[in-house]
């Protein structure tokens, strides 16, 4: 063989070989990236489920089920979340099961059930979760996985996490706790508003809190690190986890604008900036920006926007608010931000936001009534911070260990 053909074809037989090739793509690896190179211990002569959906991927933006099945795993079905495995319904829409090319049924936890049903986990030995966290309590995915979990240990089948990046994990955390009476498919993990812990461990904290009979297994990520962005990292890929939360910039500030769900305001659902822009027709954009200057928000900056919603609150009907720009995301506050929001659309317009008239929905977003009680009663947002901090600072110390990662 001539010389000049010898180096690439060398390269190229090193680049099949799975770890080398993931190792020069990534800084790190997610979960479904160490199974594989481990040669998926654990699940030999198993049979397995998997729920997860489209951004389920490894750093190479393969999806996680086709790199089960191409190396001999026994998947014998899949589940997925709210939104449904493609990802495509909208927050609240009902999603039915559906087939995949390969013969694999996708089984959805969003319709009929939003717990696994008992007879397709006697069919298995273990249940793989692999979903893409955002990193606020009332998105939807780890309430999937509590139930998920709770289902297992009823049925005596192991649960294998294949950990992902919480996208926000640098952001401490922050907002209210969940009171136990509120819970619901929007809260029914009891941890902060913003947790900053990622899926795998927030699995070890349930199993401790409710599920101590439970076979847990989590593929923890390697190179990960709680003190960066997911975005910073070399491999990792951002896939849509659901159809409003588009780019890693909206996962930021969606924390801050997510309680406009309940309220008689556009959170830009139906534009083209869902969650990074928010009106009404009756909102003054200029009134309510100088209100929120004032308040100094660090990391933060706001832009007058109009807008014409296709979908969602207000649907057809011309808004005029704020767009939601982070100028340094590690100094920004997302609770703070969102709290100084409410507090500043309740002082300007107390008959119109309509807190008290969504609170039922509110409350469970909030997991407590407390947040909209003190917005209500126009306490001010370092009293409400203070109060929240103190609920934040007792769970931190009651739970010291609940970080795998530094």
């Amino acid at each position: 063989m001539p010389r000049r053909y010898a180096v690439p074809l060398l390269l190229s037989l090193l680049l099949a070989l799975f770890p080398f090739r993931q190792l020069l793509a990534a800084d790190f690896l997610y979960g479904i990236d160490v199974l594989q190179r481990s040669g998926f211990s654990g699940l030999e002569r198993k049979n397995v489920g998997l729920i997860t959906n489209a951004a389920g991927v490894d750093v190479e933006g393969r999806p996680n089920y086709r790199i089960l099945l191409q190396n001999g795993v026994k998947l014998r079905f899949l589940m997925s979340p709210e939104h449904g495995f493609a990802i495509g319904a909208e927050a609240g829409e009902t999603v039915g099961d559906r087939s995949l090319d390969e013969g694999l049924t996708v089984y959805s936890l969003y319709g009929a059930t939003k717990k696994p049903d008992r007879k397709l986990l006697d069919a298995i030995d273990i249940l793989l979760f692999d979903l893409q966290d955002i990193g606020a309590r009332c998105y939807t995915y780890i309430s999937t996985m509590r139930e998920a979990m709770e289902a297992c240990e009823e049925a005596g089948v192991a649960f294998m996490v294949l950990d992902r990046p919480n996208p926000i994990s640098p952001i401490p955390a922050e907002g209210f706790m969940l009171d136990p009476g509120y819970s619901s498919f929007v809260g029914s993990v009891p941890v902060p508003f913003l947790h900053s812990m990622t899926v795998g461990e927030i699995a070890v904290f349930l199993k401790k809190r409710y599920f101590p009979g439970i076979d847990l297994r989590v593929v923890g990520m390697e190179g990960y690190s709680r003190k960066r962005f997911a975005d910073e990292f070399a491999g990792f890929r951002f896939v849509p986890p659901s159809p409003n939360i588009r780019d890693p910039e909206t996962a930021l500030v969606y924390p801050s604008t997510v309680f406009f769900e309940a309220a008689n305001v556009s959170e830009g659902r139906g534009t083209g900036a869902p969650f990074r822009q928010f009106g009404a027709p009756y909102i003054d954009p200029a009134r309510l920006k100088n209100e929120l200057e004032s308040a100094r928000l660090p990391g933060v900056a706001f832009t007058e926007v109009e807008f014409v919603p296709e979908s969602g609150r207000f649907k057809g009907l011309a808004c005029k608010g704020l767009r939601v720009n982070v100028t340094d995301r590690y100094v920004f506050e997302p609770f703070r931000t969102g709290v100084t929001l409410l507090v500043a659309l309740q002082k300007l317009y107390p008959r119109l936001l309509g807190l008290d008239e969504n609170g039922d929905f509110f409350d469970k977003l909030a997991g407590t009534p407390l947040l909209r009680k003190m917005v209500v009663s126009e306490r001010t947002v370092e009293e409400i911070l203070a109060a929240s901090r103190l609920q934040v600072h007792a769970f931190e110390q009651e739970n010291p260990d609940r970080f795998l990662y530094e």
